[in-house]
């Protein structure tokens, strides 16, 4: 009797998902609101709304904090995108993503108990999303933006992050490089190489390769060879955007240049952040206890059951594969525990924080297929959110 692949077992889940499920189960929507208190007699409405509202409008205007918590403002997060890079799909356009963005409130409400509400712009004008956000902002305790194209997106960040006193986070930049790090943590672990020893090569320079570059720098990784679709990313080229010039300025340390070719040859780690390719025979020349993370969602750059013919560990974006890297893991938890300190800000300390306890909760079972958490793991969000408040409040 052959034993079925980790392949086998997807596709056999993935077939037993029908379309007509998937439609019902977005038909009307993934999101509700609920009351919080009883609408049921006279007395119930001069509390909740006139005359009783007056008095609680007239406090939080004497006193603006106060509705964080005579409001729900003090937790709800407003997920914001334009709809310009939704999942693989690209630039689907505002309405088409609001599925995604509604998901994304769902798993706020699931793990970290927080309300969201998404929220599409329909332009891709840099000035009118940022002047769209700043206005409305007072409703929220938190913005997360969601599927904006790069580079647009690391400007508007750092605009609303600028111009607001609530967390602000682009979750495709640092959800995804927090849960990046926690893995390579441990994957680091498993082949017993010292992480800030590592090489590690990034195929893709947008939003994702940016962040996850950043930090881990930030953990202490100094050899980093980033690659985008003509090849390294180095001082050399004349064809760098000022995203790239600045990656050039703070990585490939040995001063490489070429394709991917060059950029493999010797290296301990593969991160794929692209929706490109990776010639199988080029991981041959990667070094002992290699570990590959291919991470575009769902065609990975390699097949994971390729890649494990040249890694130690393989991590991949897919659920039906080990080691799944999912931001689920990391802004459930991270928002919470900022909205918890009544943080203005989410720092790069809090970003490690976060890494550092989703890395944690693997412990003893540590394994070359368990170096994270999985998706539905109810230990995440809370350890996170501790992790982040305790950094938050110092």
């Amino acid at each position: 009797m052959t034993t079925p692949t980790a392949d086998d077992k997807g596709q056999a889940q993935a077939a037993a998902i029908t379309e007509d499920e998937i439609f019902a189960g977005h038909h009307g929507g993934k999101l509700a609101v609920e009351l919080t208190r009883p609408l049921e007699t006279q007395r119930d409405l001069s509390i909740a709304y006139t005359p009783g509202v007056a008095r609680v409008c007239t406090a939080i205007a004497e006193e603006p904090e106060r509705a964080k918590t005579l409001t729900w403002t003090g937790r709800l997060v407003a997920v914001f995108s334009d709809g310009s890079a939704v999942l693989g799909l690209g630039d689907i356009g505002a309405t088409a993503s609001l599925p995604v963005m509604e998901g994304k409130c769902a798993l706020f409400r699931r793990f970290a108990g927080l309300n969201a509400i998404p929220i599409v712009i329909d332009t891709n004008d840099v000035d009118e999303i940022v002047e769209t956000i700043e206005r409305i902002a007072p409703t929220f305790g938190a913005i997360n933006l969601e599927d904006i194209s790069a580079p647009r997106c690391f400007e508007i960040e750092d605009r609303v992050k600028a111009a607001l006193d609530i967390p602000v986070m682009h979750d495709d930049q640092h959800g995804t490089a927090i849960v990046v790090l926690a893995a390579l943590m441990n994957a680091a672990r498993v082949v017993g190489k010292d992480i800030t020893d590592l090489t590690v090569v990034i195929s893709g320079s947008g939003a994702a390769g940016v962040a996850v570059t950043k930090i881990l720098h930030e953990a202490g990784v100094s050899d980093i060879v980033v690659l985008d679709s003509k090849g390294i990313v180095e001082s050399g080229r004349d064809d760098l955007t000022p995203t790239k010039k600045a990656i050039a300025a703070n990585s490939n340390p040995r001063g490489l240049r070429g394709d991917m070719k060059t950029a493999l040859d010797g290296a301990d780690v593969f991160i794929g952040l692209s929706s490109g390719t990776v010639d199988p025979e080029l991981l041959g020349a990667m070094a002992d206890d290699a570990i590959i993370f291919a991470l575009s969602n769902p065609n990975p750059e390699v097949a994971p059951d390729v890649a494990a013919q040249y890694a130690t560990v393989v991590a991949t974006g897919r659920s039906d594969f080990p080691n799944q890297i999912n931001n689920v893991l990391a802004f459930p938890g991270v928002f919470r525990g900022a909205l918890d300190a009544g943080a203005t800000y989410i720092t790069e300390e809090m970003k490690l924080a976060a890494a550092s306890a989703i890395a944690a909760l693997v412990g003893d079972r540590l394994a070359a297929d368990y170096i994270v958490p999985g998706a539905l793991d109810e230990r995440v969000a809370p350890a996170v959110a501790a992790a982040v408040e305790a950094v938050a409040r110092g």
